[in-house]
């Protein structure tokens, strides 16, 4: 399991331009503390809490990555999940 990011996404998250994601799952699929690889890396949880569908805005879909809400929900779910969650994040480089 852990933090997988589309193609688009893994630039921008290794320059610091996107700190979290939102993933709607059945339960958390990491923990905080947790370190994730990710090319040229690792993601390193800082946060993460559970959230609702509602509190996804068009700023936090920004701050995701995305252009909008609908973007970032076409790519947020996975599987037959229904609890929102909203993940911190830190990338820290290899070596």
């Amino acid at each position: 399991m852990g933090l997988g990011f589309t193609k688009k996404l893994r630039e921008p998250i290794r320059n610091g331009e996107i700190d979290c994601t939102v993933r709607i799952w059945q339960s958390p699929r990491v923990k905080v503390g947790g370190r994730y690889v990710m090319e040229g890396g690792e993601v390193e949880v800082t946060a993460m809490r559970q959230i609702a569908l509602a509190d996804i805005t068009p700023a936090l879909a920004r701050r995701s990555g995305f252009e909008g809400v609908v973007d970032l929900l076409k790519v947020a779910k996975h599987g037959p999940g229904e609890k929102v969650y909203l993940i911190d994040f830190v990338f820290r480089p290899a070596g």
